[in-house]
């Protein structure tokens, strides 16, 4: 995607949801952009890839407002800060968001419950792009359900053992740390699971199957088979992963709507560029009314779903609220809109738009997980009608 990396405008900084530090993150972006980090990434290595993309982003410090500092306080990383830096590298390169956004993920439960020799020893070489984390939640039978997962850890002495699998997890294979959720039965449902730190070299930790997708990204089945780790290396209190787990996506949740709003907005670029340069029944493409509507359909709802991603960001933020509705609207709204503002950009684009390497193409490949990971846009609608039918 990023043949030719482009800087993202951001006119809407000017926006009341932003202060002066959040234009400073965004000239640290493009700097990072300019630099030609991202020219030099191969991304037929999808595994060496990412290791340079992430050592690059530590290198420059923008991983620091996403992974939380040692002897910080992860509950006050900035949601608008990821979100504009999301928002942006997903614009100049897919890789790179998920790269970055692994990295507060992965890590967000470790600065959430972790001990602080954990912290020590883990968040540091996270933050740095020394190390790559992964986030191992979801099981076969346990997507969208998490209260489902069936994966387990029992008590022996002072260690646990764990035995199952986990599928669909990013960073699977490549990744240095797993943060790692399962049953360990407290009590029924999600109140009896727990959380844990798991290193790929643990005696009985295995990768099953690696992954490939339609947009390449480093993927895998993990498999423990009788997994053991140390008591100390459990985050939080036994049969309390499950809140751990959404605590962390609380954090993150929005951003995942901020980097399909960097599609939508690399794919309205592109395809303005080439209304204006493409001719047409001696015309351009642009002069068409035809295309003016459609530019003008794929303008306004990207705006609009903009307004609803930094809203739930700001609100968490500034206001200091949940989230649960405000978010699940943003992750809805972004993705469906970016699908179809980058479907109309592969329209116009004609023949050249299904060609593999163009921009649009990628971005049409890169568009269709975001739909999916993360609570799919059903269970988004789901989590929208439960929130306004509770009793107030």
């Amino acid at each position: 995607m990023n043949s030719v990396v482009k800087m993202i405008r951001r006119e809407w900084l000017d926006w009341p949801f932003f202060e002066p530090r959040h234009l400073a993150i965004g000239e640290a972006l493009d700097r990072f952009v300019q630099s030609g980090a991202l020219d030099k990434i191969d991304h037929n290595d999808v595994d060496g890839a990412c290791r340079k993309l992430v050592r690059a982003m530590g290198a420059a410090g923008l991983l620091d407002c996403a992974v939380a500092a040692p002897d910080g306080d992860a509950t006050s990383i900035d949601s608008r800060s990821i979100c504009l830096s999301r928002e942006s590298l997903a614009y100049a390169d897919g890789l790179a968001d998920f790269a970055f956004a692994m990295q507060g993920l992965g890590s967000g439960a470790i600065a959430l419950g972790g001990s602080a020799e954990l912290r020590k020893a883990v968040l540091p070489k996270v933050r740095s792009g020394e190390w790559l984390a992964a986030f191992a939640l979801s099981e076969k039978e346990a997507g969208s359900d998490v209260a489902a997962m069936s994966c387990t850890a029992r008590v022996d002495g002072d260690n646990y053992v764990i035995d199952g699998e986990k599928t669909w997890i990013s960073n699977g294979g490549i990744a240095d740390v797993y943060t790692l959720f399962a049953r360990t039965g407290e009590a029924p449902g999600a109140r009896g699971i727990s959380a844990f730190v798991v290193f790929p070299d643990d005696p009985g930790f295995s990768i099953a199957e690696r992954i490939d997708v339609i947009a390449p990204h480093p993927l895998a089945t993990l498999r423990f088979t009788n997994c053991r780790i140390p008591a100390s290396r459990g985050l939080g209190a036994p049969g309390g992963g499950f809140k751990l787990a959404m605590q962390t996506l609380d954090i993150f949740r929005a951003s995942v709507a901020a980097a399909a709003l960097g599609f939508a907005r690399r794919a309205l670029d592109e395809a303005l560029s080439h209304a204006r340069s493409r001719n047409m029944f001696g015309a351009t493409l642009g002069d068409l009314q035809l295309t003016q509507a459609a530019l003008g359909d794929m303008a306004t709802d990207t705006d609009a779903a903009a307004l609803l991603t930094y809203r739930a960001a700001w609100r968490r933020d500034v206001q200091k609220l949940p989230t649960t509705r405000e978010a699940a609207m943003a992750k809805l709204t972004a993705t469906e809109t970016a699908q179809r503002v980058i479907d109309r950009a592969v329209q116009m684009f004609g023949g050249r738009g299904v060609r593999k390497g163009e921009v649009v193409e990628s971005l049409y490949r890169e568009i269709r997980a975001l739909r999916i990971y993360e609570g799919a846009t059903e269970v988004q609608k789901l989590i929208v009608a439960r929130e306004l039918l509770k009793p107030r």
